[in-house]
């Protein structure tokens, strides 16, 4: 059963990838950087900016500020546990830990029937290997050459597990009709 849609959806505000940006170089650990220029876009186009400098050189006191229109955040944990991405959802003044927001928010995916789930887990694994080949000539694509074996086969397991929520198995359908039958006694 899908949650009320009285949470806000992290998705739909603004998600801020630690890690991503120190691949990025934008953040490097044991340095200090920046200022440099982060945005967020949304199907192409910018739907924020801001501008983020760091001193990581001590693991202890090291910070991240971000500065935009009406945010000056340094940031630093709110609830004392280590995160690696921060959520602002819509509405909210600063970004916060899925964790810190608790029970005020919930991801896309909480908003949806077990059935969609199901449908936009098989479309997210489906996107991640199918390259340059034509969708509709696969409801599974192959390995990629560049993936490992058993990265395919845990994606192939999760796959097939999406695909079960898409359709009521066997054991569901015994439950439904064990069900209908106590009733019709």
């Amino acid at each position: 059963m899908p949650r009320d849609r009285r949470r806000v959806c992290l998705q739909d505000g603004l998600k801020l990838d630690l890690n991503l940006l120190i691949r990025q170089g934008a953040v490097r650990p044991g340095l200090s950087t920046g200022p440099g220029l982060i945005e967020w876009t949304r199907s192409g186009e910018v739907i924020a900016s801001a501008v983020i400098t760091a001193n990581l050189c001590d693991p202890a006191t090291g910070w991240l500020r971000f500065q935009a229109r009406g945010l000056n955040q340094r940031v630093c944990p709110v609830i004392h546990r280590r995160a690696s991405v921060l959520w602002k959802p819509p509405g909210a003044k600063e970004f916060c830990s899925r964790q810190a927001w608790g029970r005020q928010v919930a991801y896309r995916s909480q908003f949806q029937t077990i059935y969609n789930r199901g449908h936009a887990g098989k479309a997210k694994i489906k996107a991640r290997l199918i390259g340059e080949l034509d969708p509709k000539d696969w409801e599974l694509p192959p390995k990629p050459k560049w993936m490992r074996q058993r990265t395919y086969d845990r994606l192939v397991e999760r796959f097939e597990a999406y695909d079960d929520m898409t359709y009521p198995d066997d054991s569901t359908l015994f439950a439904l009709a064990a069900r209908l039958m106590r009733r019709s006694r």
